[in-house]
C-alpha cells in the first residue's frame, strides 16, 4: 500500500512538472507573437504573460503540497 502511495505521488509530480513545462512553452511562443504582430503593446502583453506565469508556476507548488500529504500523513 505504501509504495502505490509513493507512486501515485511520483506519477502525480512528474505529470505536473510536464504540464508546467509546455504550458511556459506555450505562454512564451504566443507572448513573442503577439509582440511580433503589434510591438506598440509590449509592455502590457509583460505585464499580462507575468501574471499568467504566476498563476501558471502555482500549480506545481499545490501538487508538491498533495503529494507531500499523501506521502507523509497517508502512508503511515
Amino acid at each position: 500500500m505504501n509504495s502505490l502511495l509513493i507512486l501515485s505521488s511520483a506519477i502525480m509530480l512528474g505529470l505536473s512538472s510536464i504540464g508546467t513545462g509546455i504550458g511556459f512553452g506555450i505562454l512564451g511562443g504566443k507572448l513573442l507573437e503577439s509582440i511580433s504582430r503589434q510591438p506598440e503593446i509590449d509592455n502590457l502583453l509583460l505585464n499580462r504573460t507575468f501574471l499568467i506565469t504566476g498563476l501558471l508556476d502555482a500549480i506545481p507548488m499545490i501538487t508538491v503540497g498533495i503529494s507531500l500529504y499523501i506521502i507523509f500523513v497517508l502512508s503511515k
